[in-house]
């Protein structure tokens, strides 16, 4: 697992974009209390979905508006249509620490990271 951030980095309802693993990775708190790490960028072009909007475990992206589940990674509106890795987050002692998914990423057309 990798320390990513202290829970107080974290604001409810936003997103925060961790460029210390590649591809990066967004973590979110939710207004629940919850956290959640999925992978920053959306599929359908290269934008953050830190930048997004938060509501009822989703996702907006920010340039597009394809919206993607933060439990499962899917897409619940297009135009992105393939989903975004899911990394398990957890909170140990004021850190949120991930486990990285072991899949490959969905990254849109044009895009890499070395």
């Amino acid at each position: 697992m990798h320390r990513v951030c202290a829970v107080t980095d974290l604001v409810p309802g936003e997103g925060l974009r961790i460029d210390s693993v590649v591809p990066p990775i967004a973590v979110f708190l939710t207004e629940e209390g919850t956290v959640h790490a999925i992978d920053d960028t959306c599929t359908h072009q290269d934008a953050s979905l830190a930048a997004g909007w938060v509501e009822d475990c989703r996702v907006e992206c920010p340039l597009h508006a394809s919206t993607f589940s933060l439990l499962t990674g899917d897409v619940d509106t297009q135009p992105a249509k393939k989903p975004v890795r899911v990394h398990v987050a957890e909170v140990r002692d004021g850190d949120v620490w991930v486990q990285l998914s072991t899949a490959a990423p969905n990254l849109p057309p044009g895009v890499t990271f070395a």
